[in-house]
């Protein structure tokens, strides 16, 4: 691993030259990902690069990104039952002692102990809650914004018991999600995610893909209750016109590094299931101009519209007007990309962070015209309980 120290200068640049010195054609590989970086990049970043400033102060001290590069992975596929190791050459080492050490690991597994009882501590209160979503809808009637994704976080003295990854287990048993990961950053910061929303992704040929989620209803155990909230949301012109928002938003900031008319919409608000929510997606594609590359597209499109509102800036502002504090990595982006220049990245949502001293989980929803304060703050609940109910398996 290389890139784990914290050099001054643009980050994002820094990063640009580490990768671009350790650059390798496209090749054949079993996985997408067989070297690059691997890190996230937080909603702070993203506010700097639109020059947006903040009244809040960081309260436990975490960076705006993190990143480490690694020509060493081990890729597993659980569905086929395969797993590889996956070397990139480097002058003066040897091949078949890199593969030893890291061949030892693969026979370590992970083991499960019981978790304490947290007391999680709430930015506000219900009506705490409710008074600011009304704030945010006379700020749209205004006409400052079109949409606000306002969200409230929770905190949580951190167990001196299990270790994080015990956690991070029953997260995933709880909420299986296609982003999940579970990302240690050092210096006692961890990210343990059950995200369910592709941020961006990039081909060696250029080809983006977003997938946005705007749209919410929780699962039900009963079959057809189930079916009936899924329809309802399938039905629901709110969450359509959310997720319209995000779309355009998206594309304005995909355009930015894409080819003039590659930019298309394949999918729109199509209803997929996880385990605890119903959510409403779409697609949004590109093609990356010549001469761009991973970077540029983090840098147009951070952070990430769904997590944002629309106008991007304004409602930037407005969030940090009526959240309680910074948002930290969550809202940002865990991404991997490789030295051959393709990415894939998750928006950081349904996401514990464990700093040295606390258990951190956050979650809200998109604002409009028609939002109804209560039924946005329930809404809120049930992507929190998701998280929250991990730490009681």
């Amino acid at each position: 691993m290389a890139g784990a120290h914290a050099p001054g200068g643009d980050p994002l640049e820094i990063l640009r030259c580490e990768l671009a010195s350790r650059r390798r054609p496209s090749q054949i590989a079993p996985l997408p990902f067989s070297g690059g970086a691997v890190g996230f990049f937080s909603y702070e970043l993203g506010r700097g690069l639109e020059r947006i400033s903040s009244r809040h102060t960081e309260p436990f001290g975490m960076p705006d990104m993190v990143v480490g590069v690694y020509d060493s992975v081990m890729g597993f596929d659980h569905k086929a039952e395969q797993a590889w190791l996956m070397l990139t050459q480097r002058p003066g080492t040897d091949f078949s002692g890199r593969a030893d050490a890291l061949s030892a690991r693969f026979g370590r597994q992970a083991t499960r102990s019981a978790l304490p009882d947290l007391v999680w501590q709430p930015d506000f209160d219900r009506e705490a809650y409710l008074e600011r979503v009304q704030r945010i809808l006379e700020y749209i009637r205004a006409g400052d914004i079109f949409q606000a994704n306002f969200t409230a976080r929770q905190v949580a003295a951190r167990p001196a018991g299990p270790d994080l990854m015990s956690l991070y287990l029953a997260l995933r048993e709880t909420n299986p999600a296609p982003f999940a990961a579970y990302l240690d950053c050092g210096a006692g910061l961890t990210l343990l995610s059950a995200s369910p929303e592709r941020f961006l992704s990039l081909d060696t040929g250029g080809r983006i893909e977003a997938r946005p989620i705007k749209g919410t209803r929780p699962r039900s155990s009963d079959c057809l209750r189930d079916q009936e909230l899924a329809r309802e949301l399938a039905a629901s012109s709110k969450d359509r016109a959310e997720n319209l928002m995000i779309v355009d938003l998206l594309r304005n900031d995909i355009g930015r590094v894409a080819e003039i008319g590659s930019i298309a919409v394949p999918e729109f608000c199509e209803i997929e299931h996880f385990a605890k929510v119903h959510h409403m997606v779409s697609c949004v594609t590109g093609k990356l101009r010549s001469g761009a590359d991973a970077i540029d597209l983090l840098r147009a499109a951070l952070p990430g519209g769904s997590v944002t509102g629309a106008p991007k800036i304004r409602a930037m502002q407005i969030i940090d007007e009526m959240e309680a504090c910074r948002r930290g990595p969550y809202c940002g982006a865990i991404a991997w990309i490789g030295f051959d220049g393709a990415m894939d990245s998750s928006i950081i949502i349904r996401t514990l962070i464990a700093t040295p001293t606390h258990l951190l989980a956050q979650a809200g929803g998109g604002i409009v015209a028609d939002s109804k304060p209560a039924a946005e703050y329930e809404e809120m609940m049930v992507k929190l309980a998701s998280i929250l109910g991990a730490c009681n398996v």
